[in-house]
């Protein structure tokens, strides 16, 4: 399209100063108290999430090197986990399900921007993973996405859209290849390997 131009030089912030400053805290906070606590200390992060509006469980366990961008906009419940490297960029509601695991490197992405819009501008949207997922290592998780309760996202996935519950589900975009079940036999069989 001949004419259209992209200028980002004057677009303004969409944070307000509030948001800005309480991030700015928040950063200083997360880089001392919560990361340099020792990695059994859940409770301690709890604490300090719930300080900074988060609804997290007392039984979360969000690990020391785990990054939260908003904490007001992060819900955690029971044994939920953002393991160690996990990057929660919730400019909107980021909610994990009890029992579920976000695994090492993975990034869940809850906003993105109208590139066809001149100036871009952020478009924040909530994701929802629910309850007895796994999300396994150095997943992307992208805004808007719900992933089903029950469902295994298998090791550097991206979820651009919604996952049913109780799949397992692999590649870019990830896409369910088959159902999860649980088996708990006294047999010592490993199970699925993601």
């Amino acid at each position: 399209m001949s004419g259209a131009r992209v200028d980002i030089s004057s677009a303004p912030s969409p944070h307000s100063r509030s948001n800005r400053a309480a991030r700015v805290l928040w950063g200083l906070v997360q880089a001392t108290l919560f990361r340099l606590s020792p990695r059994p200390f859940h409770r301690w992060r709890v604490l300090l999430l719930r300080a900074f509006g988060a609804r997290v469980s007392w039984r979360a366990r969000p690990y020391p090197r785990c990054r939260v961008w908003a904490p007001w906009n992060l819900e955690m419940a029971d044994f939920a986990t953002l393991a160690d490297d996990v990057d929660c960029y919730c400019v909107e509601r980021i909610c994990i399900g009890a029992h579920t695991t976000v695994s090492q490197y993975s990034y869940l992405c809850g906003a993105t921007h109208d590139f066809e819009k001149s100036k871009r501008p952020l478009v924040p949207l909530p994701i929802v993973i629910a309850d007895q997922c796994w999300i396994a290592a150095d997943v992307f998780v992208g805004p808007g996405t719900s992933i089903g309760q029950g469902t295994v996202v298998g090791a550097r996935s991206s979820v651009f859209s919604d996952l049913p519950a109780w799949s397992v589900c692999v590649g870019s975009p990830a896409k369910a290849i088959r159902a999860r079940t649980i088996s708990d036999s006294p047999s010592g069989d490993a199970g699925g390997a993601v």
